[in-house]
C-alpha cells in the first residue's frame, strides 16, 4: 500500500470519488454534495484557512486503486483552547483493512504533529460542527440526514484499535407528529400566549436581516455557558441565514419575543437529503434541475431542526414546550411535514438532553466524537458535563 499527499488533478479525483467505491452497495448511502466538501478545502470560501492549514491523503493499493482517504487540518480558533494544542482528521474513508487505516490516521498523526499539535480529533471537519461531524456508532438502518457523516459499521473498530478514545457522543433525537404534545405544555403555551409581552411567530413577512438579528441575539443569550462560547457577529448570522435561504421555508423558523427581545428559537429546514438523495452529490446544473422538481412537487416529507435555543434567563420556564405547541398547530396539524429530527445534542448537555426527552422525542441515532492523544501514557478525559449556572 502507497499514501500519497493530494497535489494534483488525479489524487483529488481519486480522493473526492472514493466514497463511490465504499459504498456502492449500501442503499442507504446519500452522497455528501461535491460542492459541500469543496468548499472546506477552498482559501477562498474557508476563511479558517486563512490562518489555518490542511492537508489531504490518498491510500493505494497495490494496484494503485484508492482504498483510503483522510484530511487533517489546524483550526486557529479551536487548536488552543483544549489542555493540548488539538488538531483534526476527518472525510475518512476505507475499506475494512486496520493496516490501511493505521497508515491513514498515521499520516494525519504526522502532519498534526509537526504543526505543534498534541491530540486529534476525528471525524470532524475543518469549520462548524452541524457539518461534516461525528463518527456513525448506532443505527446503521436510517439514510442519513443532510450534512451528517454516515459510514459503514466496521469503522468504529478501525477508529478503537488505533486508540481514538470517545470524547463525546452525539445525539439525534426524533419527534414523530403522530404523538401529541403533552397537557402540560398546552397549558404553558395558552398561559404564554395570555401574557402581553410575549409573542410566538413564525418568520414569514420578515426579511433576512430581521431574521440574522433574531438567530444572533437568541444564539448569545442561550449558549453563554457553554464551554469556549464566543459570542456571535451579525455578519456571521446574516452569513448562516443567507445560506439557509434557498431552502428555507419561514413557517419552520419559529421565534418567541418577550417585549420584542428575542428569547427563544426553533429553527427546522426541511430535510434535504430526501432531495439531494436524487443528484448523486452533485448540484451542478442538472442537480440543481432535479432540486427545483422535487422542490415543486413536494417531496420532503420530514423536517430537521438545526438549532433550538432558548435565552438563559427564560429557561426552565415552559418555553421549549411552548415552540413546540406551536408547531404542532401550524405545522403538524396542517400536513406540512411529518416527523421532525433535531440536531445533534452532545452527551455533555444534559439540560438539553432532559427538554427532547420531556417533548418524547426519542434518542434514535448516534454519532461520536472521538479523540486521539499522542503521548500515550497521559490520561483520557471525556468533554466535561455543561452545569447549569
Amino acid at each position: 500500500m502507497t499514501i500519497k499527499p493530494v497535489t494534483d488533478a488525479r489524487t483529488l479525483q481519486d480522493w473526492m470519488r472514493l466514497p463511490w467505491t465504499i459504498y456502492r452497495n449500501d442503499p442507504n448511502w446519500i452522497p455528501h454534495l461535491k460542492q459541500d466538501v469543496e468548499k472546506v478545502f477552498d482559501p477562498a470560501r474557508n476563511k479558517l484557512l486563512k490562518e489555518g492549514a490542511v492537508q489531504r491523503w490518498v491510500l493505494y493499493d497495490a494496484g494503485e486503486q484508492p482504498i483510503g482517504r483522510i484530511a487533517a487540518f489546524v483550526n486557529p480558533k479551536t487548536a488552543y483552547t483544549e489542555k493540548q494544542p488539538t488538531g483534526g482528521c476527518g472525510f475518512f474513508e476505507c475499506i475494512n483493512d486496520q493496516r490501511a487505516a493505521d497508515l491513514l490516521f498515521d499520516a494525519a498523526r504526522d502532519w498534526l504533529m509537526a504543526k505543534g499539535m498534541q491530540a486529534m480529533d476525528g471525524p470532524i471537519n475543518l469549520g462548524d460542527r452541524n457539518m461534516f461531524w461525528g463518527l456513525l456508532i448506532e443505527n446503521f438502518v436510517d439514510p442519513p440526514l443532510y450534512g451528517t457523516n454516515y459510514n459503514p459499521a466496521y469503522y468504529k473498530d478501525l477508529f478503537e484499535r488505533y486508540g481514538f478514545q470517545i470524547w463525546f457522543n452525539q445525539l439525534f433525537f426524533k419527534r414523530s407528529a403522530r404523538i401529541p404534545v403533552q397537557p402540560i405544555f398546552h397549558r404553558k403555551y395558552d398561559s404564554l400566549i395570555r401574557d402581553p409581552d410575549i409573542l410566538i411567530h413564525d418568520a414569514r413577512g420578515r426579511t433576512v436581516e430581521q431574521i440574522a438579528h433574531d438567530f444572533c441575539t437568541v444564539y448569545n443569550d442561550a449558549w453563554v455557558d457553554h464551554e469556549n462560547h464566543r459570542p456571535m457577529e451579525m455578519a456571521t448570522a446574516l452569513k448562516v441565514v443567507k445560506a439557509m435561504k434557498p431552502v428555507m421555508d419561514r413557517r419552520l423558523v419559529i421565534f418567541v419575543r418577550h417585549k420584542d427581545r428575542p428569547i427563544a428559537m426553533y429553527i427546522s429546514l426541511p430535510e434535504l437529503n430526501e432531495i439531494f438523495r436524487h443528484v448523486n452529490g452533485d448540484l451542478n446544473w442538472l442537480g440543481k434541475l432535479k432540486f427545483l422538481w422535487h422542490k415543486w412537487r413536494g417531496t420532503v416529507k420530514n423536517m430537521t431542526g438545526i438549532v433550538f435555543g432558548v435565552a438563559k434567563a427564560f429557561q426552565g420556564k415552559g418555553i421549549e414546550g411552548a415552540m413546540i405547541v406551536y408547531a404542532e398547530k401550524n405545522i403538524v396539524n396542517k400536513g406540512l411535514y411529518e416527523d421532525t429530527v433535531l440536531t445533534w445534542i452532545g452527551d455533555f448537555n444534559p439540560r438539553m438532553i432532559r427538554v427532547c426527552q420531556n417533548l418524547d422525542a426519542v434518542n434514535y441515532r448516534t454519532l461520536a466524537t472521538y479523540r486521539y492523544l499522542f503521548d500515550r501514557s497521559l490520561p483520557f478525559e471525556r468533554h466535561p458535563i455543561i452545569e447549569k449556572k
